[in-house]
């Protein structure tokens, strides 16, 4: 995706190193701090939904499931990148990268395309979950949360315009602030309303067999959804022959904490836990004041969830020819002012057509699901499955090559049932 490894699900990452350097510079403590950054956002805010359609047994199974599978496949795309640079040192930079050297440009059009839905599927959630969190402010108003969404769009157009990232970083670090203290309150209103896990049911009905699995294990995929970090990441580290191990600390300690956040918030709210748990909050003055935090800080880091979006798009435009010949001039000032203000209008046109899919999603679980289901499973499963079999597939033991076929047909069959799932469900 050109950059798109330097940003994943909204989040600015200050300690990472820059994707294209050569060395890298951070600690293993640093490391598991820009992991736990890339990867935690949102999504996680709909976790006890999915333990309430799943039930709390089934869900916690379905974010065990969701997390060991990423974990091993984030170590594929390493492995593949590895491998193709003992042969081609420095010419894999990107997930993009590996994909051209897998398949040529169609590799590398695939991959970008599911990486530009995926950001894409990420800005929209954002925008949903900032209207439903407004909207239940002002809920004795009476405000549609269609209202709020359009409200956002010329704020986020401006915002887009922005070119250094690093002037919105303040706002990234300041929504995973109140991320955190998002959780943290709902932790304190589960263990006030906590009486009991009786009432509460460890498989649902739609949780036999499939359905609720399925459904729950799409809203895990979305939380872990920092695909597209992985090879920034470790080319990040001082050693990053510890990267494995440093990986796998990180994910033991996100996958403990989503558990424990799905899990204290179904037992808490039960059948009525709705599908962004800051929603059952009291309207209390703490619970308002994190949820227009949260707000505020997600307005302005939306520019840095849709920027990878804008890199591909970017690129492509100035390669075109029918772009370069309507910004021609033969004055060079006149002709970089063209080319300024045609993506300018590129980016307003890509949050309109981002809040325009935020108006028709009827609900925040349902579109979460729905999109770790799909592209988020091609990228995370399916894509890294595939490219290793090909980049080393002839060495692999038996057992190894085996495993990845696993991965490789069930990440497609997930993508393809949750897709059918979460319409079905969304639509029922």
């Amino acid at each position: 995706m050109g950059k798109e490894e330097s940003l994943e699900d909204g989040v600015a990452v200050p300690l990472l190193e820059p994707s294209y350097s050569e060395g890298g510079t951070s600690t293993s403590i640093q490391t598991i701090g820009n992991i736990i950054v890339s990867i935690v956002g949102t999504g996680v805010l709909g976790l006890p939904f999915a333990f309430k359609i799943s039930g709390y047994l089934t869900g916690s199974i379905g974010v065990i499931i969701a997390a060991l599978s990423t974990f091993y496949c984030m170590n594929l795309l390493v492995h593949c990148r590895d491998s193709i640079e003992k042969e081609e040192p420095g010419q894999v930079k990107t997930y993009g990268d590996i994909g051209q050297k897998a398949f040529g440009l169609p590799g590398r059009y695939l991959t970008e395309t599911l990486i530009i839905i995926s950001q894409c599927g990420g800005s929209v959630a954002y925008l949903i979950f900032i209207g439903q969190n407004l909207s239940s402010i002002f809920k004795h108003q009476n405000i549609p949360v269609s209202w709020f969404i359009i409200a956002l769009i010329p704020m986020e157009i401006v915002l887009s315009w922005i070119q250094s990232l690093s002037t919105l970083s303040p706002f990234s670090v300041f929504a995973d602030i109140c991320n955190v203290l998002a959780m943290g309150i709902v932790f304190k209103q589960d263990l006030q309303l906590f009486d009991g896990i009786s009432e509460r049911k460890a498989i649902t009905t739609e949780g036999i067999i499939s359905q609720g699995l399925v459904f729950s294990c799409g809203i895990a995929v979305f939380c872990f959804e920092g695909f597209g970090m992985t090879l920034a990441l470790e080319r990040s580290m001082k050693d990053n022959r510890k990267f494995k191990w440093v990986l796998g600390y990180a994910f033991f300690g996100i996958t403990f904490v989503y558990i424990c956040f799905g899990l204290f918030g179904y037992l808490a709210y039960g059948d009525v836990t709705l599908d962004i748990v800051t929603l059952n909050l009291p309207n209390d003055w703490s619970s308002t004041a994190v949820k227009i935090g949260l707000c505020l800080g997600l307005a302005f880091t939306f520019p840095i969830m849709v920027h990878p979006i804008h890199e591909i798009v970017e690129g492509k435009m100035n390669e075109s020819m029918w772009f370069q010949k309507l910004c021609y001039s033969d004055k060079v000032e006149v002709f970089e002012k063209r080319e300024r203000y045609g993506l300018y209008l590129c980016r307003a046109f890509q949050v309109i057509g981002q809040a325009l899919i935020a108006l028709c999603v009827p609900g925040f679980g349902v579109f979460v699901s729905l999109v770790g289901s799909t592209v988020c499973a091609l990228l995370a499963f399916v894509l890294p499955s595939t490219f290793h079999l090909i980049f080393v597939g002839s060495s692999l033991a038996l057992w190894q090559r085996a495993l990845d076929i696993i991965i490789l047909f069930c990440g497609f069959c997930f993508a393809v049932y949750g897709t059918y799932n979460a319409i079905v469900g969304g639509s029922s």
